[in-house]
């Protein structure tokens, strides 16, 4: 099969030839259908937040068919659609029991992050309890965005724990970014983005949103008071994590108020503790989502109750191309590889 290769940090991924998958009893190989890209994958590029054993095949967003399961598999046959939880997770430790799967603390691997080659591939091989299968009524190309985007954005709503008529400052309309607007709005919410240029805000207000501000701003409590929320909002949801989005963030919130930290970068969160004490600001992180969210995401998308946030499809073998387009800033919503043979 081909694969696109991650071979040395800080370069391109290079398409080459790989042995195909062969699946254990307990694994299943999918024929790979669409791949999402997003900023992980430039993290892992650069060597930050997570080093892979190289050479290494990247891509978390992954949707396909199930093409052979292993002796051990009794759930799942040839020819299912299905999408992959990126987590393989032990099931017994105490956060694994409490439902918080993400936070395991006995990770096995992270697909197409740690451990585990991803989907920036023809076929990629998967642990059975980690394959989700989905409606064909589902494009392959927005179940990719479920993996990560969708089920993010699922549990960054729901450590939120928005109430209907709030007011809630969306840091960033990106892949992630541009589910959660959807979601704010049918908490009931009002979503506010913070976004750069023209081209984005404009996006922004396509999936719903009912204001926006200037992203490349240091602050931006000037322009929620011309908006009319000049008492602060009520949660920010903060997917860029720069020191610069996080300060704005907490000067946003009303007292009383809750910031969650979807997004994160090299930079510190700096507060000081007195306003954090006197005001009863929250802070909350939030990390990618469980399975059930995974499984929450895809059935939000065949429903209807959201809508696709893929801008631009490219064949795999041009990954690099794409991978440029998303580092330049200049992409809406979610830049999804096709692998070959797969329809846009």
């Amino acid at each position: 099969m081909h694969a696109a290769v991650l071979e040395r940090f800080g370069e391109p991924l290079v398409w080459r030839e790989m042995p195909e998958p062969v699946p254990e009893s307990h694994e299943v190989v999918l024929v790979v259908r669409a791949c999402g890209i997003d900023g992980t994958d430039l993290k892992l590029m650069d060597g930050f937040g997570y080093e892979p054993e190289l050479p290494f095949v990247p891509g978390h967003e992954i949707s396909g068919v199930v093409d052979s399961v292993g002796s051990a598999v009794t759930d799942l046959r040839p020819g299912m659609p299905a999408i992959v939880y990126n987590f393989e997770t032990c099931g017994v430790c105490a956060l694994c029991r409490a439902g918080r799967t993400q936070l395991c603390l006995d990770m096995g691997s992270v697909m197409g992050v740690l451990q585990a080659h991803g989907g920036m591939a023809e076929y990629v091989k998967v642990s059975a309890r980690q394959v989700v299968p989905v409606s064909e009524a589902l494009s392959s190309v927005d179940a990719a965005t479920c993996c990560d985007a969708g089920l993010t954005a699922h549990h960054a709503i729901d450590r939120a724990g928005l109430k209907s008529g709030e007011t809630v400052l969306v840091v960033g309309a990106g892949g992630v970014g541009s589910y959660v607007v959807q979601l704010v709005r049918r908490a009931g919410a009002s979503p506010i983005v913070a976004e750069l240029g023209m081209a984005k805000q404009a996006w922004a207000r396509t999936l719903g949103a009912t204001a926006v501000v200037d992203g490349a701003a240091s602050s931006w409590t000037a322009a929620l008071e011309a908006i009319g929320a000049g008492g602060g909002v009520d949660c920010v949801l903060d997917i860029v994590g720069t020191r610069v989005t996080m300060q704005a963030g907490l000067e946003s919130l009303r007292p009383g108020g809750r910031m969650v930290l979807v997004g994160y970068t090299p930079d510190d969160l700096q507060a000081a503790g007195k306003d954090l004490a006197q005001r009863e600001i929250q802070i909350l992180g939030t990390r990618a989502g469980t399975r059930r969210d995974l499984e929450a995401a895809a059935g939000l998308l065949t429903d209807g109750s959201l809508h696709s946030i893929v801008t631009r499809t490219f064949p795999m073998e041009e990954v690099n191309t794409a991978l440029a387009l998303l580092r330049s800033g200049k992409a809406n919503g979610r830049i999804v590889l096709l692998a070959p043979g797969t329809a846009a």
